[in-house]
């Protein structure tokens, strides 16, 4: 795979790098993980493989021979050989044809898995690309014009699949695998929140105004998290915490009193109180927002949180077994 444009900012992400972070190592990965999995699913490849994360402005590719991709997330004016670049499913891209992904119409991330995954060092055990430390991904860098990168072997499904659209003459599957019909999803504008161990922390005028604001993406927002601006949330007494362990989801009150939503790019440790966190189903709504986007906070408990995760993680498995059946 070459790289004609580079686009804004495209990254080599997997889901990221588990196990590190007591040595201060993040754990990153693609922003939105099951929407990176939907669509490595789509090309036959593992839940891990390296896939690109395209933000905002997204690159100009080639390939060497006729392989098969799949791309989701925000909605991009993509196309492949000028013509539009159906998402959400299979398609085949002819060797020498361009790929091509421009401006983020709505929304914010798009990813782009290839068959067979693409193939750049283990580091820590992960592809994914840390700009900070430079380490992963394509040389622990945004990918620049002229890069090329190395594929593994597409799996044999894949190939099957590839070899019946081009005996067909077809440019993509007809089924699709979109993320955001499956499980429970939150209703537009929502996302579903627990009450954090710091929640005490607050006013209970705090607690009830952050479940029934509207909050404001600000254009403090990175990899990390994205700052909301809304009613200032107050501590019920001035109060200095040790610094804790934050997860992805976690909303921490800086002295603001401006919620921060942490991303998986985030630090290891928070001195923050944690007054809630996000189900991990709805996490990646965060990653599409942009500046003066909206959204709500529904609380709910820690068993309806496992069960919507279990629920989507059961749709997907249904999905990956009918898959299966379609090249025999």
């Amino acid at each position: 795979m070459r790289i004609r444009k580079p686009g804004l900012l495209t990254t080599v992400q997997d889901l990221g790098r588990p196990g590190y972070q007591q040595y201060g190592i993040v754990v990153g990965g693609a922003l939105d993980s099951f929407a990176a999995r939907a669509v490595n699913l789509c090309v036959g490849n593992d839940d891990n493989a390296a896939l690109l994360e395209i933000a905002q402005i997204g690159p100009d590719l080639t390939f060497e021979q006729d392989t098969l991709i799949a791309w989701g997330g925000a909605d991009f004016d993509a196309r492949v050989g000028g013509q539009p670049l159906p998402r959400d499913r299979a398609v085949r891209v002819a060797a020498g044809e361009v790929v091509s992904f421009g401006l983020a119409r709505g929304g914010l991330r798009a990813w782009l898995a290839i068959a067979g995954g693409i193939d750049v060092p283990l580091v820590m055990g992960s592809r994914t690309t840390y700009r900070r430390a430079g380490i992963g991904g394509h040389e622990g860098r945004p990918l620049v014009a002229g890069d090329a990168l190395k594929l593994f072997e597409p799996t044999p499904w894949a190939k099957q699949i590839l070899a019946a659209l081009t005996s067909g003459q077809k440019r993509a599957v007809t089924w699709t695998v979109r993320p955001e019909t499956m499980g429970k999803p939150a209703r537009p504008g929502v996302v579903r929140a627990l009450r954090g161990p710091e929640c005490d922390w607050f006013a209970k005028e705090a607690q009830r105004a952050f479940f029934a604001a509207e909050w404001t993406a600000t254009k403090e927002a990175d990899r990390m998290g994205v700052r909301l601006s809304g009613p200032e949330l107050p501590l019920l007494k001035p109060q200095e915490m040790i610094s804790s362990s934050v997860n992805s989801g976690v909303v921490q009150v800086p002295p603001s009193g401006q919620p921060i939503v942490l991303l998986p790019s985030r630090q290891s440790v928070g001195g923050y109180p944690r007054l809630a966190a996000v189900v991990s189903a709805d996490l990646g709504r965060f990653t599409q927002m942009r500046p003066g986007d909206t959204v709500r906070f529904e609380e709910t408990t820690l068993a309806s949180a496992h069960d919507i995760f279990l629920a989507r993680e059961r749709d997907l498995a249904r999905v990956r077994m009918g898959l299966a059946r379609l090249a025999g």
